[in-house]
Parts: C-alpha cells; sequence; structure tokens
C-alpha cells in the first residue's frame, strides 16, 4: 500500500461549465492529463474537488468518469468526511469500493472536537471503512488542529488507518508527526511549497494541487527529493514556486483553475460561495506562466 501512495497524488479539481453542471468532458481531459503526465496517483472529490458543492449524484457520477478514464492506470483514493460520524459511518459501510484503494477523510469541521474527540471519531471510522484510511489535518479550513500525540494514537491503535496528508502549514509538527508513529505509517504534504522539505525531513511525498496542471514537472520534483537527488529536486521547487503561491493568493481552487484554463485543460468556473480569481490575479499568474516556459 505505501508504494501505491507515495510520490504525486493529485487533489483533483472538479470541472464545471457556466450553467453550472460537472463538464464530464473536461474531466476526462483532466484524467489523462494527469495519467499521461506521470501523477502516482488520483485523489477525488477532495476541499480542490469542491466536493461539498456536488449532490450525491453527482459524486458518484464525478467518481465513474474517472474510474473509467483512469482505467486502472493509477491507484484512486475517493475523499470522504465529515463532521457527523455516524453518516460518514454509513457511507463507509455502503461504499462500492471496486477501483478504489483508500480514502482520504477530513478532521470533523465546524463542532471543533477536542483531541479525544477526534480519536473515537476516526477509531468509529476504522473500524466502518472497508478500505484503508488516510487522515486529511487542515486545521486553515476546520479551525482544529490534530495534535501529533493524537496522530500517534490513532496510528498504533488503529491499523487500518495508513498515513496522514498533513496541511497545518507547521514544519516542526509534521516533523513531529513523522518520529511519533510508526516506520510504515505514511506522512503526505498537504502543501505544495513545504513539499520538499518536508519529503527531506522524512515525509513520503504530497497531495497536491498545482500537480494539476503540472504533473510531470511536480512529479519529478517529489521523486528526485525522495531519491535524495536535492539539486535537481531543488531547481524545479524553484521554477514552481511562485505560481504555487498564485494559486493560493484568492483561494483553492480558484487558482489553480485559471491555471488550467490558461492551459486549456478545463474552464474557470466554480461554484458558489467560491468564485474566479480577479483579472489582477489573472493576469499575474499569465505572466508567470510565460516566464517560466508553460505558455508561450
Amino acid at each position: 500500500m505505501n508504494a501505491k501512495l507515495k510520490g504525486l497524488g493529485v487533489a483533483m479539481v472538479t470541472p464545471f461549465r457556466k450553467d453550472g453542471a460537472v463538464d464530464h468532458a473536461a474531466l476526462k481531459k483532466l484524467t489523462q492529463h494527469l495519467v499521461d503526465g506521470g501523477a502516482d496517483y488520483l485523489v477525488v472529490q477532495g476541499t480542490t474537488g469542491e466536493s461539498v458543492t456536488l449532490t450525491r449524484e453527482e459524486k458518484q457520477e464525478v467518481l465513474q468518469t474517472v474510474l473509467e478514464t483512469n482505467n486502472d492506470s493509477k491507484p484512486i483514493v475517493l475523499g470522504l468526511g465529515g463532521n457527523n460520524t455516524f453518516e460518514i459511518c454509513q457511507q463507509l459501510s455502503r461504499l462500492d469500493s471496486e477501483g478504489l484503494t483508500a480514502i482520504l477523510s477530513v478532521t470533523p469541521y465546524y463542532n471543533k472536537p477536542s483531541q479525544n474527540g477526534l480519536f473515537e471519531h476516526y477509531c468509529a471510522l476504522s473500524e466502518a471503512a472497508p478500505l484503508p484510511i488516510i487522515l486529511y489535518n487542515v486545521p486553515g479550513r476546520t479551525s482544529v488542529n490534530m495534535l501529533p500525540d493524537t496522530v500517534a494514537r490513532i496510528a498504533f491503535e488503529c491499523k487500518n488507518i495508513i498515513g496522514i496528508k498533513e496541511a497545518s502549514g507547521n514544519v516542526e509538527q509534521v516533523m513531529n508527526v513523522i518520529h511519533n508513529t510508526p516506520k510504515e505509517f505514511m506522512v503526505i504534504s498537504g502543501d505544495d511549497a513545504l513539499t520538499l522539505p518536508l519529503i527531506a525531513a522524512g515525509a513520503d511525498g504530497v497531495i497536491s494541487v498545482v500537480g494539476n496542471a503540472f504533473p510531470k514537472e511536480f512529479g519529478q520534483m517529489v521523486h528526485y527529493a525522495l531519491n535524495g537527488e536535492m539539486a535537481e529536486a531543488r531547481s524545479l521547487h524553484y521554477k514552481l514556486i511562485e505560481i504555487i503561491h498564485l494559486l493560493f493568493v484568492e483561494g483553492n481552487p480558484a487558482g489553480i483553475k485559471e491555471v488550467l484554463s490558461q492551459l486549456d485543460i478545463c474552464e474557470n468556473y466554480l461554484r458558489l460561495p467560491l468564485v474566479s480569481v480577479t483579472d489582477n490575479t489573472s493576469d499575474r499568474i499569465r505572466k508567470v506562466l510565460i516566464e517560466e516556459g508553460f505558455l508561450n
């Protein structure tokens, strides 16, 4: 399992048409772009995929499109989390897991559970899940930070919880997680800009936003770093760092959808309450893409 999910995972966007409907043709194009570009695995219906705005039927249709286009080329991780433990457990127990490799499950948001509440939440999910689970800690979105001691407790006591996507932005915290969890427990960067230093500290790769647009370049950076070829990794890191910064100036996935639009992979439409980036940010993105040789 660790070998399947080591390297570059891509948190896929969900393309929409102007009328707000899911653009399945663009989703197929994006999926093929990632498969051909060398992504190691695909993550469907995470934060970047605007999953909270999709209906249950749309979620199933999006997953089916990705599965059919991928055609078993890459492992697929499904985002499935929330702040109602009972409901998530029911969804997990009913899940058709064919074609899926693992579940990515974000910490509960809004109700702000204690550390013990987080532990009990993931214990319940662990018992219900038909697949291995990857924890997802992103306090900037959920208002709760899952601390290293809690992650270690889960890692040692819930054997089908195999890793964590760590997006706290705190390098010291991530190093504590790496140091205090079992050797086989995966620690995956959730911050594109911090991926290089986190791999240097022992992380296993990244679940990436920028990888939607540049799976080849960012994937090469990740694998250079994993192989200890740090000079080569640094070169690609700095080639992409300004683009990565611009992706988040007006929030995710607004930035990456603007990049994908400029690269003619999908159109730049989001579902409210999210909106497209301003013309100023769009112009800045185009300027960097041209400077780095991604656009003429």
